[in-house]
């Protein structure tokens, strides 16, 4: 949702550091998915939002508070209605710390880079520096920092594939009681 808001600012011209446009622009648009599209005002921008200049500006516009209290808004609205599966840098510790099963994955930063280059066909050694900062940022950022909720179930996915991630998941939510 935050690279929803970071691709409209960067399309609508709006600076993703500077607060006041960046929560303007959270507050003035309608994200939406349907089946596995991302829709901004009904519409598709699911590749566009994975691009490396809308993955740099996600981080940017995320540590502004109004920014973050729209998307926090939206999101608990939207894991309300029902089952409902939510990924993200804060979505354990923030957006919804009582959720029965809170996964943390991780990857060493090597194999992180080599994903994203497999997905936008950059180059992973541009991608890797870029990746250490946007986490540096997150990490540090006072509102919704990247980090573990206690309660969460780390998993290291360097050497899984995605269907393996998946089955390690559902087995975890199995045990819970909650698949």
């Amino acid at each position: 949702m935050y690279r929803c808001v970071a691709y409209t600012c960067l399309d609508w011209g709006a600076d993703p550091e500077q607060s006041g446009e960046a929560t303007s622009t959270a507050e003035s648009i309608e994200i939406s998915f349907e089946d596995e599209e991302v829709l901004i005002d009904g519409v598709d921008v699911t590749e566009e939002i994975r691009s490396p200049e809308v993955s740099e500006a996600a981080s940017k516009v995320a540590i502004h508070p109004g920014v973050r209290d729209a998307m926090v808004t939206e999101q608990r609205r939207l894991i309300e209605t029902g089952n409902f599966i939510a990924e993200g840098r804060d979505i354990g510790t923030v957006v919804s710390p009582d959720s029965p099963l809170k996964v943390f994955l991780t990857a060493s930063p090597e194999v992180r880079a080599q994903r994203r280059a497999d997905q936008t066909g950059g180059d992973p050694r541009e991608i890797l520096v870029a990746q250490m900062e946007r986490d540096k940022r997150d990490s540090e950022r006072e509102h919704g920092a990247l980090k573990a909720a206690e309660d969460a179930v780390e998993v290291d996915t360097s050497d899984l594939n995605q269907e393996e991630v998946v089955e390690k998941i559902a087995a975890l939510a199995r045990e819970r009681g909650i698949a």
